[in-house]
């Protein structure tokens, strides 16, 4: 058993991609490894997937094991058929290729994620009972200590603007990384409390499940 405290957990936004790189094939494997001439991504990459490939779509993940005309999503796993069907993949995927980090973060709550249930009554029996139907949207909302200067509310701002999906990467103290993909929304009117600092809400609504890597 381990318990962590966030404390000195870093939080960064991308705020550019590179262009599309078109993945010819993709294995059905843990991790997944794609081909692509030429793709010029190095290990430690993030890399933002679209996929016909549901439970891939959207997800951002780390290269691993680049080579010339292939590479890993560290992490993945397509070896289940039916979720992925063998080349019915359809793949491209876009390098982060900057990001801002959000700084004055005061705090981060979540919220969604919980499995939505169904209620099942037979006629013939005395007891209902429940099957599983999808988890609900996951959304997280940072409470930010406001100045509008600062370069990470800048790129938040200009996500949200723009209406965009954008990657987020929580670094933990332990080195380990939650990698999100959100819609950004901005609430620009800052809390005025007395005695307490004046703060701006970031909501990030999750497009997909987030990726995690252990340190």
């Amino acid at each position: 058993m381990a318990v962590s405290l966030p404390n000195g957990a870093k939080l960064a936004l991308a705020v550019t991609y590179g262009a599309a790189i078109a993945v010819t094939a993709a294995t059905n494997a843990a991790p997944a490894v794609l081909s692509a001439a030429a793709h010029g991504l190095a290990n430690g990459d993030y890399v933002e997937v679209t996929s016909s490939w549901g439970k891939l779509n959207n997800r951002v993940y780390r290269v691993a094991a680049s080579l010339t005309g292939t590479f890993q999503l560290e992490g993945s796993d397509t070896t289940d058929l039916k979720a992925f069907p063998a080349d019915r993949a359809n793949i491209s995927v876009r390098k982060i290729a900057t990001k801002e980090q959000i700084t004055q973060v005061l705090t981060s709550t979540s919220s969604g994620g919980d499995m939505g249930f169904t209620e099942v009554g037979f006629l013939e029996e005395n007891d209902s009972f429940q099957l599983p139907t999808q988890a609900a949207a996951q959304s997280i909302a940072l409470s930010i200590a406001d100045d509008p200067s600062l370069a990470g509310y800048k790129a938040i701002k200009a996500a949200a603007d723009a209406r965009a999906i954008r990657a987020m990467i929580c670094t933990l103290p332990s080195g380990s990384e939650i990698i999100y993909n959100a819609y950004v929304s901005l609430n620009e009117t800052p809390t005025l409390t007395k005695n307490e600092v004046m703060a701006v809400t970031a909501t990030f609504s999750l497009r997909a499940p987030p990726v995690r890597y252990s340190a």
